[in-house]
């Protein structure tokens, strides 16, 4: 016998959620807005006892820096401000209300403390966004807003670019004093988790104070909650675009000492560096504020300025020792053992076809003993006195009188010739040798200024 075929289950019903059920969370929130309100007022402070001060937490997160104006010592940033405090006049039973434990209302529904920055720098005065409050069953009520300050920061550009700046961010109400609000900071620093990394500046940290003063205009002491935000200048930019180039055309000045007197480019080259110079010198000048402290930097300019200026007056005094022509007077005995025999070992100056490791030339440039002859004689002079007394009267023109005088005077004006050409060339390596040493000293003090700049900069 077959089993009868078993009936068909029955399908279950999908549960419904009535739409009623669905509605109430909505209804009461209405509900709890309307009763909250009915008959409150934003206009005073919050609080059971007018005679106790209301908390207030103040917290502030630094979300970017915009912009820092070092010449209007104004910083511009982006903050996010959240302020807390407990309204005692807006709680409610949250089981009474479909278990509604908090609601978002626009922020000038309820009273807000008026609490502002008080070095703030901007000519709108603008404060923070309207956004809205998150109110909670037990009355507390947390404020986030987002505010872009700019704030008044006292710039110190004594080593800029290698500078760091402190700039204070304080806030504080504007018209309750401390008997009335007691503001205190929820962290011991600025929030900086969301901070949006600056190309300029390092953020160092944002550490925080409260601070109690009394002012001269009240008798009620003040709270206000200081921010200082410390800031590391990132140098890379101003080193590679305004010291590099500054200290390279810096080490072209000294080289102005090695071109050739005859060259008529030494002046020009070291009035081209100073106008280098200037044109940077002007740069700096425009981005600093125009204060007493002279940034580390300008120093460095002012100081290569004059190092140039120098040198060019110093280039303008060799080339007229070099360009002495043949009625200057002889070099002097101390000049010529100072600088002629001394200096010019010391710079390894000499003569063309002499080295450091040739033989010596007498000071003033005189032939050695071992010459063929000496710088005075006339060519043929020694041979010819030697021929006058065997040569006999009928075959030789010496006895001559006339030609005699003339041949003298000849080998008179030769002699006069080689003594002025002797003295010439006695100047020109004088004004060589100078050049030589004055090159060296300022490629030192060029060297001693750049180690300087550095070392005041780390």
């Amino acid at each position: 016998l077959g089993r009868a075929p078993a009936a068909p289950r029955p399908l279950q019903a999908p549960l419904r959620v009535s739409p009623g059920c669905r509605a109430a969370p909505g209804r009461f929130a209405y509900k709890l807005l309307h009763d909250l309100f009915a008959n409150y007022s934003s206009a005073l402070r919050p609080v059971e006892d007018t005679d106790r001060a209301l908390n207030v937490t103040l917290k502030v997160t630094l979300a970017q820096i915009i912009d820092m104006d070092e010449r209007n010592q104004v910083l511009t940033s982006y903050l996010w401000v959240r302020q807390t405090w407990l309204d005692a006049h807006l709680t409610w039973d949250k089981d009474e209300y479909g278990g509604i434990d908090s609601i978002r209302i626009p922020s000038s529904y309820v009273w807000r403390p008026d609490i502002i920055l008080y070095n703030n720098a901007d000519e709108h005065f603008g404060g923070s966004m309207e956004t809205n409050v998150v109110l909670r069953s037990d009355g507390h009520i947390t404020w986030d807003s987002p505010a872009i300050t700019k704030s008044s920061c006292k710039v110190d550009v004594s080593y800029f670019p290698f500078d760091g700046q402190q700039c204070r961010l304080t806030f504080g109400s504007w018209t309750h004093n401390g008997n009335q609000i007691d503001l205190r900071n929820q962290l011991d620093s600025g929030d900086l988790t969301d901070f949006v990394e600056n190309v300029e500046w390092e953020v160092l940290g944002m550490p925080a104070t409260r601070n109690v003063i009394t002012y001269g205009c009240c008798s009620e002491p003040y709270p206000d909650v200081t921010y200082t935000l410390l800031l590391r200048r990132r140098a890379s930019f101003y080193i590679f675009n305004l010291l590099l180039p500054c200290i390279m055309v810096s080490f072209l000045a000294p080289l102005g000492f090695y071109l050739p007197a005859d060259s008529g480019e030494k002046v020009s080259l070291g009035v081209t560096v100073l106008l280098a110079l200037t044109v940077f010198q002007l740069l700096v000048a425009e981005s600093m504020p125009p204060s007493e402290s002279v940034p580390l930097i300008g120093k460095y300019y002012i100081a290569t300025m004059t190092m140039i200026t120098a040198s060019t007056a110093l280039t303008i005094f060799i080339m007229n020792v070099h360009h002495c022509g043949p009625g200057a007077r002889p070099v002097p005995p101390w000049a010529r053992r100072l600088i002629l025999h001394h200096l010019a070992r010391l710079c390894c100056v000499y003569e063309v076809g002499e080295s450091c490791k040739s033989p010596q030339r007498a000071p003033g440039g005189r032939a050695a003993p071992g010459d063929a002859r000496a710088a005075g004689d006339s060519p043929g002079e020694g041979q010819g006195g030697a021929e006058v007394r065997g040569c006999p009267w009928d075959h030789c023109l010496c006895h001559h009188d006339a030609l005699l005088r003339n041949v003298g005077y000849i080998a008179g004006c030769f002699r006069r010739h080689r003594a002025n050409q002797r003295r010439t060339g006695e100047w020109k390596k004088v004004a060589k040798v100078m050049d030589r040493f004055f090159m060296w000293v300022f490629f030192l003090m060029v060297f001693l200024m750049s180690v300087l700049v550095l070392g005041n900069a780390a």
